[in-house]
């Protein structure tokens, strides 16, 4: 009997479940969107209870292409968006808000607040992180001041917390298991990195009840069965599964991930390193009783919804598949740098309050310049992120792997290449946070042998080689930084 890893890959935008084969091959994937709730100017929203039915529903879906039942599926694993934050009553798992999405700013006046006290690095001695309301902690606590007798009712244990894999955890056992893995609590702001639990100074400084915390596993072993009984055994957050899915296991081995943000994470092995450039030091995927695995990481928070706005905002395209042909039907961009802050500025500034803008526009200026201009500001946000690893990390790169959406977009990716001056490296199978995941899961249970066997699954598909001259990069990347200091002086 021909057997499968279930992954599902919950994310920002929509929910997709897939059906993984002995040989890293997606054998049948389903899809749906979920609503995008902007009830004010920074806020971002999602209904738990929709994130949970599109799951089942795709979940549902792939197992009726291949007319398969849970005895077919060896595994399931779940990655997820990570830092959005549900919470729910313990009896019954109704929840008491919407999910607040890692997009979200309601809470920068609280991180500005523990900042102005000299908190910071304090806190990121302990997490790895910097208090920026990006992270699920900060979210927690204005939910749990904002519900009726939020704080008392946490205290007596009758709400619980979760990041996106808890929820559906939660939801997969009917109520009965609640835990989230390592690599997602290293983003809540509440995790010791070092010891890999909850780490009691940053639970008094916000505030937050053990009570309502989920129970920390490591991101691959069998943690509880579902409702049908099949293993649950592979969690991790997005950019870690994208991070183990590119087989990016050992030290100096990085990837980017280019979705509606850009991802840029660098494995560090056994060691956490502190981040000299604002980067944040993060834990990677590991297995049960094996040492602690970590990784830097950088975040571009507007990567493809900068693509989304042209549609959307500006009605340039009318889809994203457009985006290539306008950008390239003009030789360069003829001075327009458009600087997409429009969630602030994530790693190396981390300027909550930056603004978008586009400079450098002339009676010339037209929708191509504009759409080349996105695009390229993609690329010069994650050269700045590959910079600050190298210096963090005192090496050279050897090549950046890639996957998501963006990344088939060939012209985006030389020009990555070029700003960075490191080989782009894109793989046969882009879908690297549900193979991710899938791999986790699968080595929990068997399915695969060793990290060995896992390795041979990863195959090239293109590698973008930098053709750029030193000269016109420096000059490009000098443009590209006057504009930001521009977006941050606003």
């Amino acid at each position: 009997m021909t057997r499968y890893v279930l992954a599902l890959d919950q994310g920002t935008t929509s929910s997709r479940a897939l059906l993984i084969g002995q040989e890293g091959d997606v054998c049948a994937v389903a899809q749906r969107e979920i609503t995008q709730h902007y009830p004010r100017p920074g806020w971002v929203e999602h209904d738990p209870e929709e994130i949970w039915r599109s799951q089942r529903d795709t979940m549902d879906e792939v197992m009726r292409q291949l007319g398969c039942g849970a005895a077919y599926v060896a595994a399931l694993g779940i990655t997820n968006q990570r830092e959005t934050t549900v919470v729910w009553e313990r009896a019954g798992g109704r929840p008491v808000y919407a999910a607040i999405v890692w997009q979200d700013r309601r809470t920068s006046d609280l991180c500005q607040s523990l900042r102005e006290r000299g908190l910071e690095d304090a806190v990121t001695k302990r997490t790895g992180l910097l208090l920026d309301p990006y992270f699920s902690g900060t979210k927690l606590r204005w939910i749990l001041d904002h519900i009726d007798q939020g704080q008392a009712r946490a205290e007596a244990g009758e709400l619980c917390f979760g990041t996106i894999d808890s929820w559906l955890v939660w939801k997969l056992t009917n109520g009965s298991v609640h835990v989230t893995d390592r690599s997602n609590a290293s983003r809540t702001l509440l995790m010791n990195l070092a010891s890999g639990d909850w780490d009691d100074f940053m639970l008094d400084l916000l505030r937050i009840p053990r009570a309502m915390l989920p129970r920390v596993v490591s991101s691959c072993e069998e943690v509880a069965r579902d409702c049908r009984g099949v293993a649950i055994s592979g969690i991790a957050g997005d950019q870690q599964a994208a991070l183990f899915g590119q087989r990016c296991v050992r030290p100096g081995m990085m990837k980017n991930t280019y979705g509606t943000g850009c991802f840029l994470l660098a494995h560090t092995g056994d060691k956490a390193v502190t981040s000299a450039k604002k980067l944040l030091s993060t834990a990677a995927c590991a297995r049960a009783n094996e040492t602690p695995r970590f990784a830097l990481e950088g975040s571009v928070f507007v990567a493809g919804a900068a693509v989304q706005w042209l549609r959307d905002g500006l009605g340039i395209i009318r889809g994203a598949q457009e985006v290539e042909a306008l950008a390239t039907s003009v030789p360069d961009t003829a001075g327009v740098y458009l600087v997409p802050a429009f969630a602030g500025l994530g790693a190396p500034h981390w300027d909550a309050k930056a603004t978008g803008l586009i400079t450098g526009l002339t009676r010339g200026s037209t929708a191509a310049h504009i759409a080349r201009a996105a695009l390229e500001a993609i690329a010069y946000q994650n050269a700045d992120l590959v910079t600050a690893v190298e210096q963090d990390a005192g090496l050279k790169m050897p090549e950046l792997r890639v996957d998501g959406g963006a990344s088939r977009n060939d012209f985006l990716m030389q020009f990555q290449a070029d700003v960075m001056g490191v080989p782009v490296v894109r793989p046969r199978i882009a879908e690297s946070t549900a193979l991710g995941a899938a791999y986790l899961a699968g080595l929990a249970v068997g399915f695969w042998r060793d990290d060995a066997d896992l390795d041979t699954r990863w195959r090239l598909q293109r590698r973008f080689e930098p053709q750029m001259s030193l000269d016109q990069r420096e000059h490009l990347l000098a443009g590209w930084r006057g504009a930001v200091r521009k977006a941050i002086t606003n």
